[in-house]
Order: C-alpha cells, then sequence, then structure tokens
C-alpha cells in the first residue's frame, strides 16, 4: 500500500484524464480519473484480470477509498473498467502520461548511458495470418540485351534513413502475430503476440516504449526509436546487442552525436578487427545489464505477464500503464552513479 500510494504521488495520472462533465440525460457516467488510478493499482499489485482488482477493491477498504470509492456498492462492474480501458487506448493515455514523466523527471538531466532491447508479449488472441508477397518470376541467368529488370526493393533500414520517425514508427507492423527470439543463453523460443521495444536510461528508467508485432526484427526500430529518444532525453552512448548490428544504426547514432556501443554480430565471416571491443569498453558495456534487468522487472512485478485484452491499442496501454508505474518506482530507489566518461 505504501509503495502505491508513492507511486500514485509520482505518476498523477488523473491529471491527464478528462474531469467528470455536467450531465443531465441518462445515468451519471463513473468518474474516470478513479478508474484511471485503480488501473495503476492493478499494475503495482501485479493482478492478472480485472475480475482480481474489482474483488481487491471490494475487500481492501482503504484502497477502495483511496482510489476514490467510499462504499462497496460504489466499485464499478467490470463491464465499466472495460469501457474505461478502450477509452484510455484511443487517447493513449499511457504514452501522454509517460511523456510527462521523463520530461519532468529526466528530460533536463544527462543520461549517461541508454540502453536499448526488446521483450516478448505473450498475447491471448489469434494470429493474424501472414500474406505470402507475389514475385514474379523470371528466367535465370544474365538478361538478355536491351531487357530491363525491375530493381529490387530497398531494405526498410535504408528507407528509414529518410523517414521521419512517427512516419517511420507508423509503418511498421502492429497486429498480433508469432515471432521468434534468442535469449541470452542462445535458446530459441517462440511466442504469439506483440513485441515491447524500450530504451532503458541507467538506473532501469524506462523512457522510450514502441510496441510491435511479434515477428519485428529489433533493428526495423532503432532508426525511429533513436531519433525519438533523442528528443526527449540527451544521452552520450547507445548500448545494444548484436540484432542492431547494422551500419544504417551505427550512422544514425553518430548523427545524432552518440556513441554506438553494440555488441557485433558475426554473421557469415566473421567479426572484423576493428569492431572487437577494448577492455574498457567492455567494461562500460556490462550498463546494458540495466535493460535486462527492467525487462524483469516488468515481467515480473508489474503485470506484463498478465495480458489479457486484445488488440494493439490495448495491448499498448497494458504494457505503458507498467511502464509508469515501473518508472516511478525506479525514480524513487537510491541510484548508483554510472561510470564516467572514459
Amino acid at each position: 500500500m505504501e509503495q502505491l500510494v508513492v507511486i500514485w504521488e509520482v505518476v498523477r495520472i488523473e491529471e491527464h484524464v478528462r474531469s467528470p462533465y455536467a450531465q443531465y440525460l441518462g445515468r451519471r457516467a463513473y468518474d474516470r480519473r478513479k478508474l484511471a488510478r485503480a488501473f495503476v493499482a492493478k499494475s503495482v499489485y501485479n493482478l492478472a484480470t480485472t475480475e482480481a482488482l474489482i474483488d481487491l477493491l471490494k475487500t481492501h477498504r482503504s484502497l477502495r477509498r483511496l482510489c476514490g470509492f467510499a462504499s462497496v456498492r460504489q466499485v464499478p462492474s467490470a463491464a465499466t473498467f472495460s469501457r474505461a480501458f478502450c477509452e484510455f487506448a484511443k487517447a493513449s493515455l499511457g504514452d501522454r502520461v509517460h511523456r510527462a514523466l521523463v520530461s519532468e523527471h529526466i528530460g533536463h538531466q544527462l543520461v549517461m548511458h541508454n540502453s536499448r532491447d526488446s521483450t516478448e508479449v505473450v498475447a491471448r488472441e489469434r494470429a493474424a495470418k501472414k500474406e505470402k508477397p507475389l514475385k514474379e518470376k523470371r528466367k535465370r541467368g544474365r538478361p538478355k540485351r536491351g531487357e530491363e529488370r525491375p530493381a529490387p526493393e530497398p531494405k526498410r533500414l535504408d528507407v528509414q534513413m529518410g523517414q521521419s520517425a512517427r512516419e517511420a514508427l507508423r509503418q511498421l507492423p502492429k497486429v498480433c502475430d508469432w515471432g521468434t527470439k534468442r535469449d541470452t543463453g542462445g535458446h530459441k523460443h517462440t511466442w504469439k503476440g506483440w513485441k515491447a521495444h524500450i530504451d532503458w536510461a541507467d538506473g532501469s528508467i524506462p523512457i522510450n516504449v514502441v510496441t510491435t508485432s511479434a515477428s519485428v526484427h529489433d533493428s526495423q526500430v532503432a532508426i525511429p526509436m533513436s531519433r525519438v529518444t533523442a528528443e526527449r532525453v540527451t544521452s552520450l552512448y547507445d548500448l545494444m546487442d548484436s540484432a542492431y548490428d547494422a551500419p544504417q544504426i551505427h550512422q544514425v547514432s553518430e548523427q545524432l552525436g552518440h556513441v554506438a556501443l553494440i555488441d557485433p554480430n558475426p554473421r557469415r565471416n566473421g567479426v572484423p578487427a576493428e569492431k572487437l571491443f577494448d577492455p574498457a569498453t567492455t567494461e562500460r558495456y556490462k550498463e546494458r545489464t540495466t535493460a535486462e534487468r527492467g525487462n524483469s522487472r516488468l515481467k515480473d512485478e508489474f503485470g506484463l505477464r498478465h495480458l489479457r485484452v486484445r488488440g494493439h491499442a490495448k495491448a499498448h496501454l497494458h504494457i505503458m500503464l507498467g511502464i509508469v508505474a515501473l518508472f516511478a518506482d525506479q525514480l524513487l530507489k537510491p541510484r548508483v552513479p554510472a561510470c564516467g566518461c572514459g
């Protein structure tokens, strides 16, 4: 309860919800500010379902009154919570609250390390069917004299180099589908749902979040995320794993005035000598564990494992409610200062 009250005071989600308006006809609508506070409590208590939240509100007197419900009869039904959640998702409530938190608490500070990583979000809905691209059949071998063949389509990373961050993010797939990822132990696992791409500041504080389809490769989100994060905070180092090892990502990081520390990907021909980390860089790269610890806390303590809604907008709001709660909790913890510039 003490942790929740402190998180409420930092997040102040009710300030981003429209206050109740005068209503002359029909049944009076529930105050959406109370429901927003209850959804934050659901993330902090790591509750799996809305029904569990309603049961807790009915039995926990202090929690019920702090949310704004004076009696058990005033606790809304599951349908009312569902309608409010849909309204919050359409209004991008989670993104607006998170941007305000970053601007107020992190925007004026210098972020030493920006650690980027993605994590799977398992969903309970049917995966979208993938349409197979129609490939034009053509003869093998060299073209005849005077024959013109269509040029290959440009890669997404090359296209993103000339796009704005918002335009690039709009073109990313956002349907529920199947994704495959290899963990730190080298084991491959598959899941159905979404993928949350998160930028973490020192101290495991999330500063930027993008939700895409599970099949989207990590590198496809790096360029627009880097530009959006640069608008929010001033950082020095971009720490990423080998999935982000692409020349376009290195170039964008340099254009933003950052130092890109990306784990080299051997791919086919081994790792070039100029890409190998020296001992000092290897020690600095260890700061990237803040992203792994943040993803772990988000899953184990703030409800990321309990996604029960469908659709990209609702799934993203569920993620963002856990993000803002984690942001406030990490902000109040004593942080060990990151290593200085080497």
